[in-house]
């Protein structure tokens, strides 16, 4: 376990800047490992919609590309960030691509990947798109792949940790 405070773990915007998450604010951040090439790519527009509805309210949803599933995220920074904005408008924060599992995981991951999920389960990411909801305490809810970004359970989080 990192002595780092979670929202104060170093990583690289798309331009190589080194951020942390309490850059984006003092409010709720929603990392997600993202991929242009995966069938769940289309959670894109899902995701840009909650940075709609809730980003004036404090949310920031944070994507992280990541290649580590079957290559579905093989572009260049400048291509991922093109296909971002001309296919799906995205206006919250692409940052450098990453590395989720392994032992070359970004520590920013090897940190959030301590939270488990709804069923309790911990560990490794299991696949693009995975959810981790990080409130303004440092708290983690974890999201999986296939549960939809607007899923009555994530806008319920979402809802709670801008309260």
């Amino acid at each position: 376990m990192s002595s780092t405070p979670l929202r104060q773990i170093p990583f690289a915007d798309a331009d190589g800047t080194v951020r942390t998450l309490d850059d984006y604010g003092p409010g709720p951040v929603l990392v997600v490992n993202v991929a242009s090439k995966c069938g769940l790519t289309p959670q894109y527009a899902q995701l840009e919609e909650l940075q709609r509805r809730f980003g004036d309210r404090g949310l920031t949803v944070v994507g992280f590309p990541c290649n580590q599933f079957f290559g579905q995220e093989p572009g260049s920074m400048d291509q991922i960030l093109e296909f971002c904005l001309t296919t799906y408008g995205i206006s919250f924060p692409i940052n450098d691509k990453v590395k989720v599992n392994g032992r070359n995981a970004a520590d920013l991951y090897k940190e959030l990947k301590q939270t488990a999920d709804a069923a309790g389960k911990a560990g490794r990411v299991e696949w693009n798109f995975e959810k981790f909801l990080v409130a303004p305490d440092g708290s983690v809810r974890r999201f999986r792949p296939r549960q939809v970004p607007d899923a009555p359970e994530i806008v319920a989080a979402i809802e709670d940790a801008l309260a």
